[in-house]
């Protein structure tokens, strides 16, 4: 062998432990993010039973605000039915956008319906768990969303961008 083919042989190899360490490293950052929804998935199932049992209580009390109450109801089943697509692939920007989306007509929603109090009926221990609930899932959604970042850091860098297209990594999206 001649002094040319072993440095091509070794820039071979080099290169060739390079994507491999490059597409397990990808792999590790895309299996983060799986890891970091379900946490956010269980927030959002228990805001979402929470938020039918202040619906359920506020209903009967508040006959005038019926379109607000139906407003609400539909926009805590969007978040369900996007929650349940983005559960299938957490790391799909279009299924993460839809659930943050979703998500904000929600919030509007509620703020549309502020029940803090009402007469004849204690929404005191209601309104603290969801409180607890919405910090929960801002947390879990922190963490969802620097797991999302640092994957999409990690698929834009150079030189990495140049075998990402090669395996199939997208960027992912955050909520």
């Amino acid at each position: 062998m001649s002094t040319t083919e072993i440095i091509c042989g070794l820039i071979a190899s080099a290169l060739l432990f390079w994507i491999v360490g490059a597409y397990n490293r990808l792999v590790r950052l895309r299996s983060a993010i799986v890891r970091r929804f379900p946490p956010v998935d269980e927030q959002f199932q228990l805001r979402h039973g929470l938020l039918q049992r202040q619906i359920d209580a506020v209903a009967p009390a508040l006959p005038d605000a019926a379109p607000r109450i139906d407003v609400l109801r539909a926009a805590c089943q969007q978040v369900e039915a996007a929650c349940a697509h983005a559960r299938q692939r957490p790391g799909a920007v279009g299924a993460i956008t839809s659930l943050r989306l979703a998500d904000d007509i929600l919030n509007e929603a509620r703020a549309r319906l502020p029940v803090q109090s009402l007469p004849g009926v204690d929404l005191s221990e209601l309104n603290a768990q969801l409180t607890a609930t919405d910090a929960t899932l801002a947390f879990a959604r922190r963490q969802f969303n620097e797991a999302v970042i640092g994957y999409n850091h990690a698929v834009r860098q150079f030189p990495t961008v140049l075998i990402v297209g090669l395996f199939g990594f997208r960027s992912a999206g955050t909520l």
